[in-house]
């Protein structure tokens, strides 16, 4: 074998595609190849590209198929020197997907990422392209670089679980990542400290299902989840941050999750609960009984526990068997609950779900067009709750700012998660803002799915200054 030409040390880029878990997993291996002496650099500019896939659903894929190509076409021009395929679609289709991509260098499933070094190392040994995908993903990774983090602004990601319980008749999840396994809860506080330490001020937990936490971890079946229990011990690191809860199953919300937060500030009351439909039917036919038998009562005795609860749910139209009466049904539910925010999924057929074998399946153009109705239904409704919000006082986390010449400021509130839920416009920030700064601000309007608002002055000046004593105290 002839070794391969390398910098020293090599550059290595990360590109990471899908959702927010994926990130945490890229962040995994890149503090590998830290701790093995490489540099991380933009994928642009870098020697190795680590290309870390999703796929959940057929536009996922064909983003992950496009992407590699892109790269791999980089590397024929000499842009770069490797090309690394990681994640979800390496374990899904490890069969076809060296022979669909013969100038990738090396495949890695999420089962085995802190094994991206010794690829890495094969690969400049002259070996051919490595392969690492076990069959069955059953681990559960710790970060060993716990500060990094690929997030732009101020927030983090912080997965407390890996892979999925449930068995939804659409999804291919569980068959991709293997069954729910969770962290141990003083890792998690330990990253969570390590985190708040290096300037994050929003620590976002994320799994395929938060509400499911740490029920493996105890020989008791059916023990309740020590959720509420991780988020006292989160929220009583010092510091001023936020904690928001991501991705549960809407049933599964206990009284003592809520009682958590209602009991400390620091916890967004913010939930996002995929509910996928709404019609007994189609939900007992997606897997999902539980929802079917309690959806109707658990979004108001959410909102009762929690007045200012923010709920985001996501919905799948277009399932197999789907009549237009199922889906007016789902679409007066969306009408009707008022959720502040909302995605929608088309239908998409995975190989190996139950769903993939059902007939009586529904065209495409209809399912789209379903899509759309939704999104026109909670186009008025984020319209009326923007209204109902003006005047109305709140904090803001920045994230940009640009006091220099506009004085605007983007961020976000309680109400919004990062990347989905839109962003605030914030006019008058006061000068000397910088990113991670809490600043108190009045909502004045809308802009799409943004929300416009005006930074307080005499609050903020107040703020401003503490600040400014506690710097030079520094």
């Amino acid at each position: 074998m002839t070794p391969r030409r390398s910098t020293s040390p090599l550059a290595v880029g990360f590109v990471s595609l899908g959702c927010a878990k994926n990130m945490v997993d890229a962040q995994v291996m890149a503090g590998r190849l830290l701790k093995d002496g490489l540099r991380l650099a933009a994928p642009e500019r870098a020697d190795l590209v680590v290309i870390n896939t999703c796929a959940f659903i057929g536009p996922a894929r064909e983003e992950a198929r496009e992407t590699i190509r892109s790269f791999c076409e980089r590397k024929r021009a000499g842009e770069c020197q490797a090309v690394f395929v990681a994640g979800c679609y390496p374990q899904r289709y490890r069969e076809t997907l060296a022979r669909e991509f013969p100038d990738a260098d090396g495949f890695l499933g999420p089962d085995a990422l802190d094994r991206i070094g010794s690829l890495v190392r094969q690969w400049q040994r002259g070996a051919p392209p490595a392969h690492d995908v076990p069959t069955k993903p059953s681990r559960v990774f710790e970060p060993v670089w716990p500060g990094l983090r690929f997030a732009g602004g101020p927030y983090a990601w912080l997965k407390i679980a890996e892979g999925c319980h449930h068995r939804c008749s659409f999804c291919a999840i569980p068959l991709i990542r293997g069954p729910y396994r969770s962290r141990a809860m003083p890792s998690l506080v330990r990253e969570a400290e390590n985190l708040v330490a290096a300037g994050v001020r929003e620590l976002n937990l994320v799994s395929q299902d938060s509400m499911a936490y740490g029920r493996d971890l105890s020989a008791k079946p059916g023990a309740d989840s020590p959720l509420p229990q991780l988020l006292n011990a989160l929220a009583s690191i010092p510091g001023e941050f936020w904690i928001r809860i991501l991705y549960g199953s809407v049933h599964s919300v206990s009284d003592a999750v809520l009682e958590a937060m209602r009991a400390s500030p620091k916890i967004c009351p913010y939930l996002d609960l995929p509910v996928q439909h709404a019609h007994p039917e189609i939900l007992r036919a997606m897997g999902r009984a539980a929802s079917a038998r309690d959806l109707p009562g658990t979004i108001a005795r959410l909102r009762a526990a929690l007045p200012e609860l923010v709920l985001r749910t996501t919905c799948l139209v277009g399932f197999p068997g789907e009549t237009e009466d199922h889906f007016r049904h789902l679409l007066r539910f969306v009408e009707e609950t008022a959720f502040d925010h909302l995605g929608v999924f088309v239908y998409s057929p995975e190989t190996g779900t139950p769903a993939a074998k059902r007939g009586n399946r529904v065209p495409t153009a209809l399912a789209e067009e379903r899509r759309d109705r939704i999104l026109a239904a909670q186009k008025k409704i984020v319209a009326r709750k923007a209204k109902a919000l003006r005047n109305r006082t709140d904090t803001l986390l920045l994230e940009r700012c640009d006091t220099d010449t506009s004085g605007i400021g983007i961020g976000r509130t309680r109400r919004q998660a990062p990347e989905v839920d839109g962003a605030v416009l914030a006019q008058s920030l006061p000068a000397h803002s910088k990113p991670g700064d809490f600043l108190r601000i009045r909502y004045t309007g809308r802009r799409g799915f943004d929300l416009l608002a005006v930074c307080e002055p005499r609050q903020n000046a107040a703020q401003t200054k503490r600040a400014s004593r506690s710097d030079r105290r520094a």
